[in-house]
């Protein structure tokens, strides 16, 4: 195997370890309709504060690791993105840029950018709207 890392090994064989036993990154239904609930509570804070109507959370093993309001108003930074942000708070608090173990909850789909931001973080999974729907895993947009 050329430049195949142990750890990519592990993780791989821990995620099929996790889908054999039916324990994949997805949280059941009640878990996800409260981590969807969580992404809407950061998408009411975003317009309290004045900013654009979006919300997400980052969760792994069933506790929220990163909260993102929208902040692009507030901030004047278009990067500010809910999604981004419930990233980069997720990696800060983690203490790792790499997301592999956790699962995006997003008050809509993800804009492309946001989307390359989530597969750049190599988020697992991806739920959006009131419905928490199975968006995938994120992929690398063109």
């Amino acid at each position: 195997m050329k430049n195949v890392s142990r750890r990519s090994i592990v993780v791989a064989l821990a995620s099929l370890a996790a889908l054999v036993c039916g324990r994949g990154n997805a949280a059941p239904d009640e878990s996800r309709r409260a981590f969807i609930d969580q992404a809407f509570a950061m998408k009411r804070r975003a317009v309290e504060s004045g900013d654009q109507p979006f919300g997400a959370v980052i969760v792994r093993a069933s506790d929220i690791v990163g909260y993102g309001p929208s902040r692009v108003v507030i901030k004047k930074d278009w990067t500010a993105h809910a999604e981004r942000e419930a990233i980069r708070d997720a990696q800060t608090r983690l203490g790792r840029k790499d997301l592999f173990d956790c699962v995006m909850y997003s008050t809509s789909r993800p804009c492309s950018d946001c989307e390359r931001a989530a597969a750049d973080a190599k988020l697992a999974r991806m739920y959006v709207g009131a419905e928490a729907a199975d968006a995938g895993t994120p992929r690398q947009m063109p």
